[in-house]
């Protein structure tokens, strides 16, 4: 009996493992998708991805949008702004979270992007992270950080203080 016994519970925790694991492999195709529909400049399939109650933050602290807005955005910017954006030396790694306020499934894309501007066919570079939390095969939240001073410098923009004019 107690052989049973261990061998029941020996299959429950590996099929949970399972389970966890199938759901963490999902979880970085899914990312991997909308990164490479980011890439296309596919704002079709960025909308699939995208949970309808869906929010964005960053790369600011008061940047906020929902899904309707970050939709709006991406065509905006795909129409005006960006001639093209690559994702090279990219990491996908996956977590759940057990407790607390942000529970459940995670995925961080740590990134080099390299975007090409429309305008002047200026390029920059950006070390990027963007964290995707996941519920029902749909990214529900995303927290993105990347250096926009950088980028403006690399656009050109210079920084002066009010105080020193």
């Amino acid at each position: 009996m107690k052989k049973i016994g261990f061998t029941l519970l020996f299959l429950i925790v590996m099929i949970s493992c399972s389970t966890t694991d199938q759901n963490v492999e999902k979880n970085k195709i899914l990312v991997e998708q909308y990164v490479t529909a980011v890439e296309n400049m596919d704002t079709a399939t960025m909308e699939i991805l995208l949970a309808e109650n869906y929010q964005g933050y960053g790369p600011s602290v008061n940047n906020k949008i929902d899904k309707k807005g970050a939709i709006e955005n991406w065509k905006e910017n795909v129409k005006k702004l960006y001639e093209s954006i690559h994702y090279s030396k990219s990491r996908v790694i996956a977590v759940n979270v057990s407790d607390g306020e942000n529970k459940g499934e995670w995925v961080s894309n740590w990134a080099e992007l390299k975007i090409v501007y429309k305008k002047d066919k200026r390029e920059v570079t950006i070390w990027a992270n963007t964290i995707y939390q996941i519920e029902n095969n749909k990214i529900i939240k995303s927290y993105t950080f990347y250096n926009e001073a950088d980028v403006l410098e690399q656009l050109g923009y210079v920084f002066i203080n009010p105080n020193d004019l």
